[in-house]
């Protein structure tokens, strides 16, 4: 075992709705765990189309109706850096996944997974994107959002 902490690295588009709303989430879980320091998580998108912007404004709205903070989060795409530095990169949908199995490097650390993977009961292999959406859309994907967290805490936890 390591000193270092187990990172995992949520990953949608652009970094502004489903990624950092699954960073907030589980960062707060994760903490609610006792497992600071044991467990570190980012966010990044597949696109650089909003680097250095915040959470969109429903995405932090029905993340703090749960208690989620996400105000301090800023948009970034992934690196391939973040191949060699995380242990679990998560993508939100198979789209994501594909961009990331197409640009990972030879030879990189980490473990691609689908973030519902951990929850089969959820019903779903993606969590569908709320951008173009209303409020229920962002309340939907938080619910899938909170069921991945809680299921892949689970099994992180036996990790770390």
């Amino acid at each position: 075992m390591t000193d270092r902490p187990y990172r995992v690295l949520m990953v949608c588009t652009g970094n502004i709705c489903r990624s950092p709303t699954a960073e907030g989430v589980f960062r707060k879980m994760v903490s609610d765990a006792g497992l600071d320091g044991k467990i570190e998580v980012d966010g990044a998108g597949t696109t650089n189309w909003h680097t250095g912007d915040s959470p969109s404004r429903l995405a932090v709205e029905q993340a703090e109706k749960r208690g989620y903070n996400l105000s301090v989060l800023k948009a970034r795409q992934i690196t391939d850096r973040d191949y060699a530095e995380f242990d679990l990169i998560l993508a939100m949908d198979e789209g994501h996944m594909n961009h990331l199995r197409r640009d990972c490097p030879t030879g990189a650390r980490s473990e691609l997974a689908m973030f519902l993977d951990a929850s089969p009961d959820a019903g779903r292999k993606d969590v569908p994107d709320p951008y173009y959406g209303g409020a229920e859309d962002y309340r939907y994907a938080l619910d899938l959002i909170e069921t991945g967290c809680r299921a892949w805490l689970d099994i992180i936890r036996d990790r770390v």
